[in-house]
């Protein structure tokens, strides 16, 4: 009665914890811009030098990780007694951190949407870089106007 008590309250603590790791919102920022790249300015014209297709970063948080060593660690501690069964719960805890990580991210893996990274030089020489959902119409060597981290054709 006791382990199934635990086992309750540990499930209740890591849907806790996911809940509050949970995010739906893409690795990319969302202002369009690749995070290692300059993004002061807010609008400038230029001309895009290339348009390469990518995709979001597929990330994990480390919530699985963390519930899978929790419910790993718990249901070790379920079997043998002594040292045994110290020994089971650092191993159920460690496989169900590994098996927790990788559920995790074959979960997010379906959320990677194609994305469209767009070279574009600046007029005044500079070189940008952004990323964005759609190139609908844009074409290499096009003219272009970049607005709030966004390419629109000029």
């Amino acid at each position: 009665m006791k382990a199934t008590r635990t086992l309750a309250a540990a499930v209740v603590a890591v849907s806790a914890v996911l809940a509050g790791c949970a995010s739906n919102s893409p690795s990319y920022s969302n202002n369009g811009y690749n995070s290692g790249y300059n993004n002061t300015a807010s609008m400038g014209y230029g001309t895009i030098e290339s348009i390469q297709v990518t995709q979001a970063e597929n990330r994990t948080s480390g919530g699985g990780a963390v519930a899978g060593a929790l419910i790993g660690a718990l249901a070790g501690n379920q079997v043998g007694s002594g040292s045994g069964r110290t020994a089971a719960t650092v191993a159920g805890g460690v496989a169900g951190a590994a098996i927790g990580n990788n559920v995790e991210r074959n979960r997010n893996a379906g959320n990677g949407q194609e994305m469209y990274q767009v070279n574009v030089r600046m007029d005044n020489g500079e070189y940008r870089t952004v990323v964005q959902d759609s190139v609908y119409d844009l074409r290499v060597g096009n003219r272009v106007r970049l607005v709030d981290g966004r390419v629109y054709r000029y």
